[in-house]
């Protein structure tokens, strides 16, 4: 396949992204476009560029012929229907994360996708982030020894406006850990090449949204969390979500532990670090002093390749160069559907460990196998 035809299904902020990182990435064309909301149609075909054909529903594109891949980029508690329909055609399908917003929903695509030979692609742009690609590829080449601990902080501004502010409520977004935090959930397990075994968590609203009216209906999105995952290896990994934090310099910083080094990302500096720990095989001899930087390696890691940074650092660029890979040799998905839903099942689990007050069990959530 020289060109690669595609579909946006949702054209909003990131539907538009999409079309830019095809424009920059070359052997694509966008076709064919389907939003209800006819401002948002407007405002993508307003890249220019390009003559795609306008749908106002996902079914009259994804019937229309004119595709090869459709990308879904529409609200997240429209992804299971979307889905659904896309499932049973031939087209080749990247969606957004979450993959969907109830567990539900998900358990009954992977069983409509079963035996399907169409690429099913979950968009989890956070790996493919050039520091954060290369301390994943230091982690799994064994650079800081056996991993202990995973940290993730995200202190950043609330959720920006949406059309008819859909991501006001967590109906309609899995809720906040589902909605922002499922890459991260997904990142932990690719780190540790584990899959969770159990969750606790603590989060509130307290800042953002509460003057807010909806139908008289006030946000229930929470804006503030820790949450902490255990791994069958006895790893564990942590997350501190901070959305009322919008003066951080690095508003990204992911830690990685292992007992034999350590390795940092920040972002949107790019900046990675790295320390070994000194005969760290010997309790008399412990190594550097905490706190001196004697001992760790600081370098900013970029892409000179990414021909398009875009909203991710150019990893939605590198998703897309990867996913065109896969499907031209017929490779199979880097994110399938199973693990987009396991990192939305972290996130509903994160949920209900903050309204019970309880850890939660994993087992409780998925079926045995996922």
């Amino acid at each position: 396949m020289k060109t690669i035809r595609w579909g946006i299904i949702g054209c909003g902020s990131m539907g538009r992204e999409h079309i830019e990182n095809l424009f920059a990435l070359g052997g694509a064309e966008v076709t064919a476009l389907a939003d209800p909301h006819t401002e948002s149609l407007q405002a993508a075909l307003a890249l220019g560029r390009f003559n795609p054909t306008t749908f106002s529903s996902h079914e009259a594109l994804i019937n229309s012929g004119l595709c090869d891949a459709v990308a879904i980029a529409s609200p997240n508690f429209t992804h299971a229907a979307i889905l659904r329909d896309a499932l049973k055609s031939k087209l080749h399908i990247l969606v957004e994360k979450p993959l969907v917003t109830r567990l539900e929903d998900g358990l009954a695509l992977l069983a409509l996708a079963r035996g399907r030979q169409a690429l099913t692609w979950v968009a989890q742009e956070y790996r493919y982030m050039p520091p954060v690609a290369e301390m994943i590829r230091l982690t799994h080449a064994k650079a800081v020894g056996r991993v202990i601990q995973v940290a993730i902080r995200e202190h950043r501004e609330p959720f920006y406006p949406k059309v008819g502010d859909w991501n006001r409520f967590s109906a309609n977004t899995g809720g906040t850990l589902v909605e922002k935090c499922c890459h991260y959930f997904n990142l932990m397990d690719h780190i540790l090449q584990e899959r969770p075994t159990r969750v606790y968590a603590s989060g509130h609203q307290d800042v953002n949204h509460l003057d807010e009216r909806y139908d008289g209906k006030v946000p229930d999105i929470l804006d503030n969390a820790f949450v902490i995952v255990d791994y069958p290896s006895g790893a564990r990994a942590h997350l501190d979500l901070c959305m009322f934090a919008e003066n951080s310099l690095d508003n990204e910083h992911i830690t990685i532990v292992g007992d034999e080094g350590k390795l940092e990302s920040l972002l949107p500096s790019g900046v990675l670090r790295f320390g070994r720990r000194e005969d760290w095989g010997r309790r008399e001899v412990w190594g550097q002093p905490s706190g001196t930087g004697k001992g760790v390696a600081v370098r900013q890691v970029r892409d000179t390749n990414i021909k398009y940074l875009g909203q991710h650092f150019g990893a939605s660029y590198i998703e897309h160069q990867r996913f065109a890979a896969a499907l031209r040799s017929g490779g199979p998905a880097e994110i399938g559907l199973e693990e987009g839903l396991r990192s939305v099942a972290t996130g509903l689990a994160a949920h209900q460990s903050i309204a019970t007050g309880q850890a939660v069990s994993m087992s409780t959530f998925l079926p045995k196998g996922l």
